[in-house]
């Protein structure tokens, strides 16, 4: 039952094949990262409870330096029409004009200060990444899209939500449920149905030095 689950939840996710502005290279990459995307229509349905638990559980057991979980987040749903407004207002107009419509809004936060060493935690941001990293697989395997933001007023966030001094606002999360393309305004639609590009492997994995590519034959074996 819960293989069957999983297999209709994938295969109900719109395909937005990748690869194919790759110079036509199929990479055989898992389903969960090739069809995850940062769309932004969402429909108007609530992530349920249970869900939301398990999206936080994922983020929960990701590795951290010296295991000192730096991550921390606080979230709002659009039923709760306060608190998800008081998220909403954090965002730059180009993303509130979307997210707004989001029914699960993250706001993610690192710890900077080591509670071990007591001096700035260099691995906080990276450490927070790899919890939302975590935490957006979990949720394409729920069919839920996660969209991460880093347009927003993080000194405003600070202020609303009464964050210390040794912790840091990051990003925004907007997740929820796909919802029609077509409601969204003319020049999102055209970003939202824009091919995805990445850069080449050979631009961004060196061998023996920064800036020597790979070699062609390692990166077809």
């Amino acid at each position: 039952m819960v293989i069957s689950l999983y297999t209709k939840i994938i295969k109900d996710i719109p395909v937005f094949n990748s690869h194919e502005t790759t110079k036509g290279k199929n990479k055989m990459v898992h389903e969960l990262i090739s069809k995850r995307y940062s769309t932004r229509a969402f429909a108007d349905t609530k992530v349920e409870d249970s869900k939301i638990e398990l999206l936080f559980e994922a983020a929960r057991w990701s590795p951290s330096s010296r295991n000192e979980q730096p991550w921390r987040f606080i979230y709002a749903e659009k039923a709760d029409t306060e608190e998800h407004k008081k998220i909403v207002d954090l965002l730059s107009d180009s993303n509130k004009i979307w997210a707004e419509n989001a029914p699960l809004l993250i706001l993610t936060i690192a710890r900077i200060g080591s509670e071990i060493t007591k001096q700035l935690n260099r691995s906080a941001f990276y450490d927070l990444g790899g919890a939302v990293a975590n935490l957006t697989v979990q949720g394409i395997s729920m069919g839920l899209f996660v969209h991460q933001m880093g347009g927003f007023n993080s000194i405003k966030a600070r202020e609303v939500f009464s964050i210390p001094d040794n912790y840091e606002p990051v990003t925004i999360l907007a997740v929820g449920y796909k919802g029609d393309t077509g409601l969204l305004p003319e020049t999102l639609k055209k970003r939202e149905l824009a091919p995805r590009i990445r850069k080449e492997l050979e631009q961004i994995v060196f061998r023996e030095k920064f800036g020597q590519p790979i070699a062609q034959e390692d990166i077809e074996h």
